[in-house]
């Protein structure tokens, strides 16, 4: 099992927070996804911004988060946007 730190883009706090709402693992990220692992941060963590989706993306597709696929960043800004209504 993969430390999520082994990830692009994941910090130590970053691991922390994932690690503070079950997701221990690179494997469990994976698994999870990146827009649901939000959705559980964002329910912890009220003052997410959008580039801790991009980061959590990245971190899955091994991917720098500002170096997303234009399509894919609309994608995960308009989910998002969704969250907040």
């Amino acid at each position: 099992m993969a430390e999520l730190t082994s990830l692009r883009n994941i910090g130590k706090e970053m691991d922390k927070k994932l690690k503070a709402i079950g997701i221990t693992t690179a494997e469990e990220l994976s698994k999870t996804g990146s827009k649901e692992a939000y959705i559980k941060l964002h329910l912890q963590y009220s003052n997410l911004c959008l580039n801790h989706l991009y980061t959590l993306e990245g971190a899955i597709t091994d991917t720098e988060y500002n170096l997303l696929p234009e399509d894919v960043k609309k994608d995960l800004k308009e989910f998002r946007d969704d969250l907040k209504q």
